[in-house]
């Protein structure tokens, strides 16, 4: 048995499969406690993560990296470390991202997603998930089994957000063969973007970009490679490369958590299947318990610029804070009987599966339609989905991998059986 009062956090395999009992005694101690050796606050409690993701005292400088960022901040030496995140946060790693950028800075790179984000497109996209859904269904339906995850969610979800950038069709079975089994799965040591699973699409993305500047089509790309921030200024082309690609690797992994965790539910719940089919309109609802139980963020984090509290808890200025959705989203303080599944759960939009404040995810009714549309495509076409017990064991005992990491949380494979429904 785990002893959760010296357990690490971020190198404890045996926190993987199943983290809510690690969550759940951190919060039983207090929603706002320390967590492991690195002088990084857990924040489990859905009260205090609002008030984190509402509070401009903090940084999203660490957001990926936590403690791990290198920068030489000792929490508690001053009472403000804004001088010192400017200097330093920089040097931070993916700190040419949005996530990890602070206003004003993120807000203008965030007003660059005003031209993506359109109405217009995102009927266009969702026109193009219809046929999408159906076109990677086509691909294994008659063998009455799959692994869900590389024969449906990897695949769809990253073509998606291929066309929503813009990519040329031409290009998408490339984009396929490349980030398939890679931005949303383990790296391949020997594979080209084992680095960094980025630098290809930099690559990729910068040459789109500069082509479109050069010589505007009418299409997406040249809509991003021109668009201007509100003060009517232009962004370096660097910036809304970075932009790009984070929003293509962030929008793959979302979704492919999302729909197969939604999948694994209908599996592992009798009647489930029948309920959503005959009744379509209980889907959205069964999608937000979904992100309510499995968050696919299952850690980002913040740095305190000054110092603050969270729900009474004094915050030393330069002190990590450790943000888990998946906690929060647990709180019985907020969410009754939390660990149970419940499609008809009256509060589950109030879940933070997407964060809130101004990192709250801009891909948020992309990954919702995305669900919608897929769950509606395979109730069409299958039936009697069921989980595979020869890969997942019995009802009675079931065993799932997820993706050994700290920073998200979903299924590494997905065994499925069915019937095609003609």
């Amino acid at each position: 048995m785990t002893d959760f009062d010296v357990v690490d956090f971020f190198t404890d395999q045996s926190l993987v499969p199943d983290p809510y009992p690690y969550f759940d005694h951190l919060r039983a101690k207090c929603p706002v406690t320390p967590a492991t050796g690195f002088n990084v606050l857990a924040v489990t409690g859905y009260d205090a993560a609002l008030s984190v993701y509402r509070n401009p005292a903090f940084s999203s400088c660490v957001s990926v990296s936590g403690p791990f960022s290198g920068m030489p901040i000792t929490p508690g030496e001053s009472d403000d470390v804004s001088e010192l995140i400017e200097k330093h946060g920089p040097s931070a790693p993916m700190s040419e991202h949005i996530a990890v950028q602070d206003p004003p800075r993120h807000t203008r790179t965030r007003s660059l997603m005003n031209t993506l984000l359109t109405p217009k497109r995102l009927k266009e996209n969702e026109d193009f998930m219809w046929r999408l859904a159906d076109q990677q269904l086509d691909t294994f339906l008659a063998k009455g089994e799959c692994e869900f995850l590389t024969d449906y969610a990897k695949p769809f979800s990253l073509l998606v957000i291929a066309d929503l950038l813009g990519v040329p069709a031409e290009d998408h079975e490339e984009f396929k063969l490349v980030f398939a089994d890679q931005i949303v799965g383990e790296v391949g040591k020997d594979a080209p973007t084992s680095h960094n699973p980025l630098e290809w699409l930099n690559e990729r993305f910068y040459r789109y970009l500069d082509e479109r500047r050069r010589a505007p089509r009418e299409d997406v790309l040249t809509g991003l490679a021109l668009a201007t921030y509100e003060d009517g200024s232009t962004p370096e082309l660097d910036d809304v490369v970075n932009l790009s690609t984070f929003l293509f690797a962030a929008g793959s992994e979302t979704t492919t958590k999302l729909v197969s965790s939604a999948v694994r539910f209908i599996g592992d719940t009798p009647g489930c299947e029948e309920a959503l089919r005959h009744d379509r309109s209980k889907i959205p609802a069964f999608l937000e318990e979904t992100l309510r139980m499995e968050s696919p963020v299952k850690a980002h984090f913040r740095m305190a610029r000054t110092t603050t509290t969270i729900s009474d808890v004094t915050v030393p200025a330069g002190t990590v804070v450790m943000m888990l959705p998946g906690a929060s989203n647990r709180d019985a303080n907020k969410f009754e009987n939390p660990h149970e599944f419940r499609a008809d759960r009256p509060n589950v939009r109030e879940h933070i599966a997407f964060i809130r404040g101004v990192h709250s995810c801009p891909g948020a009714p992309l990954a919702r339609a995305e669900g919608r549309i897929s769950l509606n495509r395979i109730l069409d076409r299958m039936t009697g989905i069921t989980i595979s017990e020869a890969d997942h064991g019995p009802a009675e005992n079931r065993h799932y991998s997820y993706e050994p990491t700290f920073i998200m949380r979903g299924l590494s494979e997905l065994h499925i059986t069915f019937e095609e429904n003609r």
